[in-house]
């Protein structure tokens, strides 16, 4: 179980809350159906659009996890089984090589053929920009919903606030938010002409509205801190992330009785409980590897939540066989784009990406970009790496899945004082360790944040704080995305191309993708 500030809500909220065992356990057990009304819910975060089970290399008990009609099979097994079954979403459901290509229409053909009930708004939903996705998700069979989004400087909404859903007797009303901190992670003239407005407050709008219609209310949420992307992520108690920002949100608001969250990957094993308002809060690990559950028993009498029972189900993909008609879509649309499939050249050996230290593919992807663009130095912030590079053949989407992003590599020029900002800014570890190319780095965490840079050298000689060096980085970094403000204002002095073609076109070039030699970033202790 994940180390969290939350563990000592959660103690405190198993006092406040009797939990029971579903009404048929979805491991298979036969338990006696609690009285009161019975409500399941079903949910998930951050899929982006991770479609295809993957090796579980750090579970012992688990083969494959993940994919989308592995995960199918599993829901449709308890809405079986399961008492008034709902199923939500809290945001990221684009990205990847076939998002790119249909924008987002996949995403939306799924879920519809999933029967999602209702979703949330994440950041990666802008990876087109904000005219694509206010277009495409007329797709959605289910509510879109962002109650504290709105057309800049006006009372406009983008979208949807909030839901009301019946069925057998059951009426469950939805509110959607996306946090402001996700905005960081969205290239900004991509959202530019929209607004996110502070949060409470278009929750407590939307809840007011419908709380006297309603037998429960569920907030979708997809704020607090950005995600790890790192495969084995669960497993690293360094990348563990927190739900602070859910925490705080559901102590702020009335009338909220369950909150699903989503942005920081930080799954939750069990229910944590609000201690001020009573909310149960869950979120998965994304990346279709788990999916929620949570099932509550409503007092006929008071309307009350009277016990529950929450747990993240892995999609043991050896366990749950693919579900025909969504594996059958995903086929259909693959076969739409062949130029996806057409292998481009092969790798040595699966080389994994690393969120909080240098890694294969980042040192990989950061050379071939100073290269493109003939610069002394390069940068790629940590987080777009969203896929591992497998060993073997490459086809084009292995690459574009790695970078999905609509992103192009851009120079400018920053002094060596400016760039000691940027590296203090990686050691804060907030949006992972930027990898980096032509530099060799010395860095110490044990240090006060800003004081963590124990030496750097360009090209072999120590850089030097006035001196202009030439600089690519991928357009979200220049424009100043994930937190490095620093590249903010930045003159643009060249366009070297995309990332992905790029990375493309030495796979292509080359016999064979290999990775660099790790150790341009080194971190030491103080007594070393």
């Amino acid at each position: 179980m994940r180390v969290m500030t939350a563990f000592a809500i959660l103690l405190f909220g198993i006092g406040l809350l009797s939990c029971n065992e579903p009404a048929g356990d979805p491991a298979g057990a036969e338990v006696a159906a609690p009285k009161g009304k019975v409500i399941t819910l079903m949910f998930t975060n951050d899929v982006e659009s991770a479609y295809d089970p993957i090796p579980a290399y750090w579970l012992e008990d688990i083969g494959r996890i993940g994919g989308i009609a592995e995960m199918t099979t599993l829901i449709n097994s308890l809405r079986a089984s399961q008492p008034n079954p709902f199923l939500f979403d809290s945001g990221d459901i684009f990205t990847g090589s076939l998002a790119k290509e249909t924008h987002g229409e996949l995403a939306f053909e799924l879920m519809n053929t999933m029967q999602y009930d209702a979703m949330a708004i994440g950041n990666h939903e802008f990876e087109y920009g904000h005219e694509i996705f206010a277009w495409e998700k007329n797709r959605a069979a289910f509510p879109v919903l962002g109650a504290n989004m709105f057309y800049k400087d006006t009372d406009h909404p983008f979208a949807q606030s909030y839901t009301i859903i019946e069925r057998d007797g059951v009426k469950i009303g939805v509110v959607g938010i996306m946090g402001r901190d996700a905005v960081s992670a969205i290239i900004p003239s991509f959202i530019a002409p929209l607004d996110v407005r502070e949060e409470a407050a278009a929750v407590q709008a939307a809840v007011d509205a419908i709380r006297n219609d309603v037998d429960l209310v569920v907030l979708l949420t997809h704020e607090g801190k950005t995600a790890p992307m790192q495969t084995d992520a669960e497993s690293d108690p360094r990348l563990q992330r927190d739900i602070d920002a859910d925490i705080r949100l559901a102590g702020a608001v009335r009338g909220v009785d369950v909150l699903f969250g989503g942005h920081a990957d930080a799954g939750t094993p069990e229910p944590v409980v609000q201690p001020k308002t009573g909310t149960l809060i869950m979120q998965t690990y994304g990346q279709a590897t788990h999916l929620g559950y949570l099932q509550i028993v409503l007092d006929e009498t008071t309307g009350k939540i009277e016990s529950y029972e929450g747990r993240l189900i892995p999609v043991d993909a050896d366990k749950y066989a693919p579900d025909p008609v969504v594996h059958g879509k995903l086929q259909e649309y693959r076969a739409r784009f062949p130029q996806l499939y057409e292998v481009v050249g092969n790798s040595d050996h699966y080389m994994p990406r690393r969120y909080i230290e240098e890694s294969e593919v980042g040192s990989l992807f950061a050379d071939i970009l100073r290269e493109a663009a003939d610069t002394e130095i390069a940068f790629v912030h940590a987080g777009s790496l969203r896929k591992d590079i497998p060993a073997g053949p490459l086809t084009r989407a292995d690459i574009l899945d790695v970078y999905p992003f609509v992103d192009d590599v851009l120079l400018v020029e920053l002094t060596g004082r400016e760039i000691m900002d940027v590296l203090e800014q990686s050691f804060t570890l907030e949006r992972g360790l930027l990898q980096v190319s032509g530099m060799e780095i010395v860095y110490d965490l044990a240090q006060p944040l800003g004081s963590r840079l124990v030496s750097a050298s360009v090209g072999g000689a120590a850089l030097e704080p006035g001196r202009v060096y030439s600089i690519a980085a991928p357009g979200f970094l220049a424009e100043g995305g994930d937190l490095y403000v620093t590249f903010k204002g930045k003159e643009i002095l060249g366009n070297a191309g995309r990332v992905s073609d790029l990375v493309i076109a030495q796979a292509e070039a080359r016999d064979v993708l290999t990775s660099p030699a790790l150790g341009r970033l080194r971190e030491v202790t103080s007594d070393e």
